[in-house]
């Protein structure tokens, strides 16, 4: 989805930066893309980076994240699955992250950079 430009966003829990001691992204910042069998497929960089409430991420901000969205209700849905998955949880170890409506979004607008061959 990115290297087709459908995916200009991405969202992390912001509790994870903080527990892993990571800066937030800064506008510029560039980062390399992985593929899932481990290799670098593109560069993207930062355009912005935003802390919102769980409940705060809009409808605009859902789609861009280029997996189909087609409401904010279905990306809360998926996005609390996938903060709640056995191996988040496990990551980012005890206590357990909390998701409801005030849990705190990192949100990240990007561009393709360029596509590494």
């Amino acid at each position: 989805a990115i290297l087709s430009g459908e995916k200009t966003t991405t969202a992390g829990l912001h509790e994870e930066y903080l527990r892993e001691g990571t800066a937030l992204e800064q506008p510029g910042d560039r980062s390399l893309v992985i593929d899932s069998d481990g290799r670098p497929v593109a560069v993207i960089e930062t355009l912005a980076v935003e802390l919102r409430r769980f409940a705060d991420v809009d409808l605009q901000f859902a789609i861009d994240e280029g997996e189909g969205f087609e409401s904010v209700q279905a990306w809360r849905d998926a996005h609390r699955r996938f903060f709640s998955s056995p191996e988040l949880v496990a990551a980012l170890g005890d206590p357990p992250v909390v998701i409801d409506d005030d849990t705190v979004v990192v949100c990240e607008t990007f561009r393709l950079a360029e596509i590494v061959d």
